[in-house]
């Protein structure tokens, strides 16, 4: 089986970037929104701080290590398949793995858990960005 070449600095370069777009997204730009979307209010902000959210960002940016790494190989098949390079090869993978994995999985939040569509929109708005910004990211870093 060929070995598929992956640039693990890339990988983490490209998890930091999601971290940092997940924290402008849900801060400066749609902060109050998500708030008032997710009905969480002040207090319960307030709590979780206390609690310490230093292992919650933690987790966060080993999930976001995983997916880039998983976005490394995909973007490595799909540039070879539709032989496309740099950052529309990146923007390609970032979105269909984002529309083929993710949107449909987290539809379940609305059809099942009663969330409202804006906050679907809203969250995917994230993940959405996040990966296609991840995909230019190991696009570009050869």
């Amino acid at each position: 089986m060929p070995q598929v070449p992956i640039n693990y600095l890339a990988v983490v370069a490209a998890a930091v970037v999601a971290m940092v777009v997940g924290s402008v997204w849900y801060g400066p730009l749609f902060g109050k929104l998500w708030m008032k979307l997710s009905g969480m209010t002040g207090e319960k902000m307030k709590s979780a701080k206390g609690k310490g959210m230093g292992k919650s960002y933690g987790l966060m940016f080993v999930g976001s290590l995983v997916m880039a790494y998983v976005l490394a190989h995909s973007l490595e098949f799909a540039s070879a398949y539709l032989d496309s390079y740099g950052a529309s090869a990146g923007v390609m993978s970032g979105f269909w793995s984002w529309l083929g994995f993710v949107a449909p999985v987290t539809m379940g939040s609305v059809l099942w858990e009663g969330k409202s569509w804006k906050l679907w929109f809203l969250n995917n708005g994230y993940n959405l960005l996040s990966l296609v910004m991840m995909g230019v990211v190991l696009a570009l870093w050869v």
